[in-house]
This record gives C-alpha cells, structure tokens and sequence, in this order.
C-alpha cells in the first residue's frame, strides 16, 4: 500500500492533491467505523455505558488488549 501511495504522489505532489487524497481516506476509514460502531451497537456489544466506560480509559498507556472491545 505504501507504494502504492508514493507512485500516486510522483505523479502529483502538489498539496491540493494531498489534502484531496487525505480526504478520501479518511471519508473511507470514517465510514468503515461508523458501520463496525453500529454492527456493535446492534448486537449489543457497545453500548452507553461501556462507551462511558471507554471514555474515562487511558487507551494510549494500554498494551494488551488493544483495539478489542469487551464485552
């Protein structure tokens, strides 16, 4: 993927092609989260209070574990 992206940019470098690549990725990465948030909000994985729960963790200190909800 990484070169993938660095032949993209030899072709356009500019930072307007930047920024406009920047937004597709993240419009794609946004919408793959909102659809997992709401697989998991339906099966009853997450809900207001585990995302309560989330909110007060500091997940930058956590090793193990990480990217995984429990339930």
């Amino acid at each position: 993927m990484q070169q993938h992206l660095l032949k993209v940019f030899s072709f356009n470098s500019s930072d307007e092609y930047a920024r406009e690549i920047q937004e597709v990725l993240t419009r794609h990465f946004q919408e793959k989260l909102d659809k997992e948030s709401d697989r998991l909000w339906n099966e009853g994985i997450l809900d207001q209070e585990r995302l309560d729960e989330i909110r007060k963790e500091d997940l930058h200190s956590k090793k193990a574990g990480y990217g995984k909800i429990s339930s």
